[in-house]
């Protein structure tokens, strides 16, 4: 196939090492210059994984040159950041002639009004066959072979079968789903609940604490993923709870190393500026509690992280407030 990948971070140039190792035309477009550029040259840049060098099959297009980059390719990947992928979407269309394979590899909802990634590329790219292509997936291990799995998903299963043929085989499984909806609200969603887990952690509560945070964080996604139109049993799989478990309890995860320095009295531009790589769970926070209001879910986990990163309110005062909670039902 001829694959464009759209975002040279760590996950967008992983998969395309891996596309490319999988036998595909590949090219990667990256829309900072000096960072294309240093790919194109040393085969690594400011945001890729340590160690990792770029395959010389890859081509790296120039970044004025998204018309370029995706002109009668077969499938465009996108793994930007998730607030950039509109603004990326009607770049590309405007050069795009036959509606591709749209493969979404980028974790959260639509700054404005929610949207899934899915829905957002799907509203700004006309005709385009969308899959999201999710689960525990540190770019890292990844890059190093190391066993995995995720899961695609699409109303199209014709999607999910050419996805699987892409980038699936080896030690990288993929699985199929058609719960697009579902996919990506939990990919959206760990990342917050990974800053509350990181806050726990750093507040030494131990491993019952940790447990039972995951736990409740589960609950809200599947609450907030059924009033979306997703089904709740999809989050108990690899897009959610394996990936909110990877994502709270890897060492790798930056969303994980927010709460922590948060719970150390850390100030959040310190934290983000000293990250080097956007945490996609800080703007997915204030989201999701607008949406989750806006819906009528209560998701309380969620609101005391948004109130901690956006409000100015203190670690743990919204620890004090969780756990003041009056008691009721499980679910």
């Amino acid at each position: 196939m001829r694959v464009a990948v759209l975002g040279g971070g760590a996950w967008g140039s992983v998969l395309a090492a891996v596309a490319v190792r999988h036998g595909h035309d590949v090219t990667l477009w990256e829309i900072d210059r000096a960072a294309a550029q240093l790919l194109a040259r040393d085969r690594t840049g400011p945001r890729s994984v340590p160690a990792f060098r770029l395959p010389a099959e890859v081509a790296v297009a120039d970044a004025d040159d998204i018309a370029g980059a995706v002109a009668s390719r077969d499938m465009l990947v996108v793994a930007v950041p998730s607030e950039f992928v509109a603004a990326t979407m009607q770049s590309a269309a405007r050069a795009t002639t036959v509606a591709p394979i749209v493969v979404c590899a980028s974790k959260g909802l639509e700054p404005r009004a929610g949207a899934t990634m899915a829905d957002v590329i799907a509203a700004n790219l006309t005709g385009a066959r969308v899959g999201v292509l999710s689960g525990p997936s540190f770019a890292a291990e990844i890059a190093r072979g190391l066993p995995a799995a995720l899961v695609v998903a699409s109303s199209d299963a014709e999607v999910g079968s050419v996805v699987q043929s892409c980038f699936g085989g080896g030690h990288l499984r993929i699985y199929t789903s058609s719960d697009v909806t579902g996919v990506c609200v939990g990919g959206a969603l760990k990342n917050v609940i990974a800053i509350a887990v990181g806050c726990c952690d750093g507040f030494g509560f131990g491993d019952n604490a940790r447990a039972a945070l995951i736990t409740r964080g589960l609950v809200e996604m599947g609450r907030l993923a059924e009033r979306m139109g997703g089904h709740a049993l999809t989050l108990a799989g690899l897009a959610g709870l394996g990936d909110l478990v990877l994502t709270c309890t890897g060492d790798l995860s930056r969303n994980r190393q927010v709460g922590l320095a948060l719970a150390r009295g850390d100030a959040l531009a310190d934290i983000l500026g000293r990250l080097g790589h956007i945490a996609e769970g800080v703007g997915t926070a204030r989201v999701a509690r607008e949406l989750a209001e806006r819906l009528g879910v209560d998701m309380p986990i969620t609101r005391e992280v948004a109130a901690v990163l956006h409000d100015g309110k203190p670690p743990r005062a919204a620890v004090n407030d969780l756990l003041a909670r009056d008691i009721g039902a499980e679910r």
